[in-house]
């Protein structure tokens, strides 16, 4: 039986504004505790850019209006292994990879945590995090975030958006779109 857990660690609740210390390390002891429950059990912890991330892609946007997405992307995916790094360095045990920034890559994968970051322009960590779950044959997928549910609209924008209890994939397919833009917030 696979006992390997995927954890999707939205960069908002790695720094949403500042390093979250206290979060990180209340995660850090949790985590450790599930897995000396059962050492057979592994994570991956796929780490976002957070506010990092949407700060210097402002930044970006306010020198250069025109910058194209794929320079704003890679700002953002910079900010994700930074993130990711620092993950990486709270389980400098029990993670013996270097911080996996392609989830198609060679990946050795023999502690009992991998941590991974951003990986190319136009996929989210949400996206890589499925990558290594099925690429490790995860059943278990976590996606931890600053938000309980998906809304009809970003709250923080739009005080009359509405939280969702269930969508349908057309509906959802239609809130999303088609179009990528580096820093964008769409449910998981």
């Amino acid at each position: 039986m696979n006992k390997l857990a995927v954890i999707s660690l939205g960069g908002s609740i790695i720094a949403p504004k500042e390093v979250d210390s206290a979060f990180l390390k209340q995660l850090g002891h949790e985590l450790r505790i599930y897995l000396q429950e059962d050492k057979s059990r592994k994570l991956i912890l796929v780490c976002g850019g957070g506010y990092p991330a949407r700060l210097y892609q402002e930044a970006m946007r306010a020198i250069d209006p025109s910058m194209d997405s794929e320079e704003l992307d890679w700002l953002g995916i910079r900010a994700t292994h930074l993130n990711g790094q620092l993950v990486k360095a709270m389980f400098s045990d029990l993670c013996t990879d270097n911080l996996i920034t392609d989830p198609t890559g060679h990946i050795n994968f023999q502690g009992q945590v991998l941590v991974a970051a951003g990986w190319k322009p136009g996929f989210s960590t949400d996206n890589d995090a499925v990558i290594l779950a099925e690429r490790f044959e995860g059943k278990l997928i976590i996606n931890l975030s600053n938000i309980a549910k998906v809304y009809t609209d970003d709250p923080k924008k739009n005080p009359d958006a509405q939280p969702l209890d269930s969508i349908s994939w057309e509906a959802y397919r239609t809130m999303v779109g088609d179009t990528w833009t580096p820093g964008k917030n769409t449910p998981f």
